[in-house]
């Protein structure tokens, strides 16, 4: 099974990470791939900025989400690909598992927006509303 592990650096993500650890049918014996979407900022401050400056922001603030989780995984013996995207997350998310073939999406059920939508995050809602595979969301 392809499972997309979609992380955003928040408790959520911490609590799903401690999930798929404590739940070996999860892990192994599956292709996992973490992954981690980075807002676009603005095209002036882009432009003002520079490719090279921008890239680096969007790199960092990728690793920021994607850290522990490598961090993680590499403690547990558990392999995976890991990989990122600028754009909306939800769109991201869902076109990803959707174009590469994946069997599951798990994520948080809330990220760093969580007291925008108390029951459920806006990003798992819309991740749900647009995915056309399963989504396991950990609260």
């Amino acid at each position: 099974m392809k499972i997309l592990f979609a992380v955003d650096g928040s408790d959520y993500t911490r609590r799903a990470l401690d999930y798929l650890a404590t739940h070996d049918w999860l892990r192994q014996g599956n292709a996992l791939a973490v992954f981690a979407v980075v807002l676009a900022v603005p095209h002036r401050a882009a432009a003002m900025a520079g490719p090279s400056l921008t890239h680096a922001y969007y790199h960092d603030d990728a690793e920021v989400a994607l850290r522990p989780v490598r961090e993680a995984f590499a403690a547990s013996g558990t392999s995976a690909e890991f990989a990122w995207e600028i754009g909306h997350p939800a769109e991201a998310i869902a076109g990803k598992a959707t174009r590469e073939g994946f069997d599951l999406v798990v994520m948080g059920s809330h990220g760093h927006g969580a007291l925008a939508n108390v029951v459920l995050g806006s990003v798992a809602t819309q991740v749900l509303a647009r995915c056309k595979v399963p989504v396991l969301l950990i609260r």
